[in-house]
């Protein structure tokens, strides 16, 4: 028997991952959604999170894919209200709100899931364990994307809050920390910003063990560039489009399917079984630490949609 969820943020994550993801998945069914916009789904639809806390006490989990400014209010109200959260990522816009959000989920005695879907990627898993005996040596990512294949319009995504390159470039660094068998911190970082944003639009980063990370919302194309290559002393491993692909000393490796989403979905289906949280903000931290470090290029103008 499946679980009912709400779905909360009804937007271009949520259309193209979320819901198809629950509408196959073997835990969960989508039982109600609430957006501030029109009705998009076929289910029991709300214009407010509380009418939908309301109306539904049999749902007792609940999706954010909001963007990470309202995301908080959202948790708190679905939390004051005993229901299980998960959060898509990043998992708030400031890390001491992930905070307050983790002690009222504990004091409530109801579970919170900080999700990174980059890391349910095909070759995440296998890289990790391959790497976990190696000498790492360096490693350097490159996260290289159009901004307009996924966003036909940055109206939050260039605000102050918004994160700007870091929207993508966070799952790249959610990977890291993943398989990386031991921890880095940032020495250097050099953002660029659009005159007309808040955010950068790209950023050069360097880390502690030979970590080096470049990324930009400005390719040209075609195709993006989301890679990770680790030398270790006994040869290179690469994780190529996002993590969907593994090679190993220059051969391909066989992976599982690419299911993120549904990865995702999976683990809070477990962690809702057994009670237990999993708040990770090894990520968060390390794109503070470069807005905090991070030496500020002025660029050219770039616009806010598409043409």
């Amino acid at each position: 028997m499946t679980r009912p969820i709400a779905l909360v943020g009804i937007g271009d994550i949520a259309r193209a991952q979320h819901i198809p993801t629950l509408n196959a998945s073997a835990d969960w069914h989508l039982a109600a959604a609430a957006n501030r916009s029109d009705k998009q789904v076929d289910v029991p639809f709300y214009n407010d999170l509380g009418a939908l806390l309301a109306a539904h006490p049999e749902v007792e989990s609940v999706s954010l894919a909001l963007p990470p400014v309202p995301r908080f209010a959202a948790a708190m109200q679905a939390i004051a209200a005993g229901r299980h959260v998960m959060l898509e990522k990043p998992p708030g816009a400031t890390l001491s709100e992930i905070r307050i959000m983790q002690t009222a989920a504990e004091e409530a005695g109801v579970v919170l899931y900080a999700s990174w879907h980059s890391r349910s990627a095909a070759g995440v898993a296998q890289a990790k364990a391959w790497l976990a005996d190696k000498l790492i040596k360096r490693c350097h990512i490159q996260w290289h994307e159009q901004v307009f294949e996924y966003h036909k319009s940055l109206s939050w995504e260039s605000k102050a809050g918004g994160m700007g390159v870091f929207d993508p470039g966070i799952n790249a660094l959610s990977i890291m920390t993943e398989i990386l068998p031991m921890a880095v911190s940032l020495t250097s970082s050099d953002l660029f910003f659009p005159e007309n944003w808040e955010t950068p639009i790209a950023a050069k980063l360097a880390f502690t063990g030979g970590v080096t990370a470049d990324f930009d919302w400005r390719h040209p194309g075609p195709g993006d560039i989301w890679r990770i290559t680790v030398e270790t002393d006994q040869g290179p491993l690469v994780l190529d489009r996002g993590g969907q692909d593994l090679l190993i000393g220059g051969e391909p490796v066989a992976v599982g399917p690419h299911d993120e989403y549904g990865g995702l979905y999976a683990h809070f289906a477990e962690l809702v079984a057994d009670g237990r949280s999993d708040v990770d903000v090894s990520p968060m931290l390390h794109v503070a630490d470069a807005l905090t470090l991070g030496r500020r290029t002025t660029v050219a103008p770039f616009p806010l949609q598409m043409d």
